[in-house]
């Protein structure tokens, strides 16, 4: 869902971090996107507010992320 977020906006993982405006290495977003860490909350609440969705349909695997923009 992170990396679906981020090509709809059609930035880099670089550009990605500055948007979400939060201190994280670029390399992070690769990582959360790739299944291999876990974001944490905050870095998430960036993520749906950036979004313009619920935090609720990124964190829970049974919901469909649904951009409207």
């Amino acid at each position: 869902k992170l990396l679906r977020i981020r090509q709809a906006l059609g930035v880099s993982q670089s550009a990605m971090v500055h948007r979400l405006a939060v201190d994280l290495a670029p390399n992070n977003i690769s990582k959360y996107e790739h299944n291999l860490n876990e974001p944490p909350t905050d870095v998430m609440l960036a993520y749906a507010r950036l979004a313009r969705v619920p935090l609720e349909q990124l964190v829970d695997d049974e919901m469909e992320l649904v951009l409207t923009w």
